[in-house]
């Protein structure tokens, strides 16, 4: 069994309302340089893709509750949590441990060296596993995995918003390069690259 890292648990009740989240939610490119905490990191990765009922239902809805996306963390300054590759394990609210080190500047690179992508504190990836949809809907199953990336995305913006976090949302990228620093399964299609950190 891989390595595997127990997240705290995440906070249903905040003191930021949704409409205010709203309100709040924008694209950030520049972030300080202060790291984020891991209570924090945790808590995005669960409005993205973590279960909200004790039937394994999620945050983000799922075309036939068949749930296509992979979320991964790429860390840098992180309290708590060495530099590296993390994949989100659902149902269970870990992260699995895929590699060790800094990436951030080598998916800076494979996003057409955005700085944004190497400046922040931490880079959430979204990948999709198509199958997990055609299997069922056929070729619309595609258009439906990625209406999902749009929601887990949104999820992540207005949890972002209302832990003073920013965030954008960045399509521009090299797959074939991204699937390999992620070292994703060859089934797995990176479909975004959201990089985070306290707002400038």
């Amino acid at each position: 069994m891989s390595h595997r890292i127990n997240l705290p648990n995440p906070q249903h009740e905040g003191t930021t309302s949704l409409e205010q989240c709203l309100k709040e939610r924008r694209s950030s490119r520049n972030y300080q340089q202060n790291p984020v905490p891991l209570e924090k990191v945790a808590q995005l990765l669960w409005a993205a893709q973590g279960t909200n009922r004790k039937e394994g239902y999620r945050t983000a809805p799922s075309a036939g509750a068949l749930y296509p996306l992979e979320i991964y963390i790429v860390t840098g300054n992180v309290t708590s949590l060495p530099k590296g590759i993390y994949r989100y394990l659902t149902n269970s609210h870990q992260l699995e441990v895929i590699a060790e080190g800094d990436k951030r500047t080598e998916l800076s690179r494979a996003a057409l060296g955005q700085r944004c992508v190497k400046d922040c504190a931490a880079i959430l990836v979204i990948s999709a596993v198509y199958e997990r949809t055609t299997g069922k809907y056929g070729k619309r199953g595609i258009r439906y995995a990625h209406i999902e990336v749009g929601h887990a995305a949104q999820n992540i913006y207005l949890q972002a918003a209302s832990l003073q976090l920013g965030t954008v949302f960045v399509g521009a990228f090299y797959d074939e390069r991204v699937q390999e620093i992620m070292r994703m399964k060859e089934n797995e299609v990176p479909c975004c690259i959201m990089p985070v950190g306290p707002i400038k």
